[in-house]
């Protein structure tokens, strides 16, 4: 089922996200760590390919493996970050044959050295350009993603607006949103975003951090504005790892609240791959959530 046929559902839910192992050593561990994720009952799970993009094959096998145990839709990341047109088009035959139909098309991570200047030449400079060959390649669900703290490589907010318009333009279905800890970035976001003309559904994504260690990783990978409650919390918990994850828990709980409460029916949370931790914010939600459960 497309993903795009979740979110017109008038009712709270949520998604999950895993991701896969960087090698195939760990990938048992990982396929059941995934599968307990999804066994929660989420509308689908979204499988990353990964810090620094890549990870296509194992990023495969773990959405099928989540299809097949639990019968949990599934969205496959895809990076096209210095990759070739053939490379492209053969993954997307390969997913239409496994009846996969929703990708969420990313530029990927600039490898080490390499400019976006550098891509300029390559079959697929930014996301927008792999958005319109998946259009081109069959009847897919397409997400991207958008932040609203402005992507780091934008000039500005209206620039960020600007290039999010292009994509949706080009047949993006919805957007998922980087990570945030003050859900007024995200009210603020949304308006600019509406304001620009774009009415896809948003997806906002909410990480528990439950461990202090997770705080500086955060803020490189997003560059996320961290309000005074939130740095407060792990100040007063960070060295006692059982309430940092209670805290954490807690945190991200209310922030999806508040969201709900706010007009938000659907949230995607960024689990790290622990079940238990997409377990407890589920519960916290469970009268909210109802009969998902």
């Amino acid at each position: 089922m497309k993903i795009s046929e979740y979110l017109k559902k008038d009712e709270f839910s949520l998604s999950f996200e895993v991701f896969p192992p960087k090698t195939d050593a760990s990938l048992e561990s990982v396929r059941a760590a995934t599968v307990a994720v999804a066994k929660l009952g989420p509308d689908f799970v979204s499988v990353t390919c990964g810090a620094g993009g890549g990870g296509g094959r194992l990023t495969l096998d773990i959405a099928q493996t989540i299809r097949r145990e639990t019968g949990v839709e599934t969205l496959e990341h895809l990076t096209c970050v210095g990759a070739k047109r053939e490379a492209i088009q053969s993954h997307l035959e390969t997913l239409k044959a496994e009846g996969m139909e929703n990708i969420m098309a990313l530029r990927g991570d600039l490898p080490a050295g390499v400019t976006q200047s550098d891509l300029d030449t390559t079959p697929y400079p930014h996301a927008v350009n792999l958005v319109r060959e998946i259009k081109a390649s069959g009847d897919f669900c397409v997400g991207a993603a958008c932040y609203p703290e402005v992507h780091p490589e934008s000039r500005d907010q209206r620039d960020d607006l600007c290039h999010l318009k292009e994509k949706v333009d080009a047949g993006v279905d919805f957007l998922t949103t980087q990570m945030f800890f003050d859900n007024n970035l995200l009210y603020n976001f949304l308006y600019k975003l509406r304001e620009t003309g774009v009415t896809v559904p948003v997806l906002p994504g909410i990480m528990p951090i439950t461990g202090a260690n997770q705080v500086e990783r955060a803020r490189k990978l997003s560059g996320s504005f961290m309000p005074r409650r939130f740095t407060s919390l792990v100040d007063r918990f960070g060295s006692d790892p059982a309430a940092m994850k209670q805290a954490g828990i807690i945190y991200a709980t209310d922030q999806i609240i508040d969201l709900f409460a706010n007009g938000i029916r659907h949230v995607h949370v960024y689990t790290m791959n622990k079940p238990d931790v997409a377990a407890a914010i589920q519960q916290n939600l469970s009268a909210m959530l109802g009969s998902r459960l």
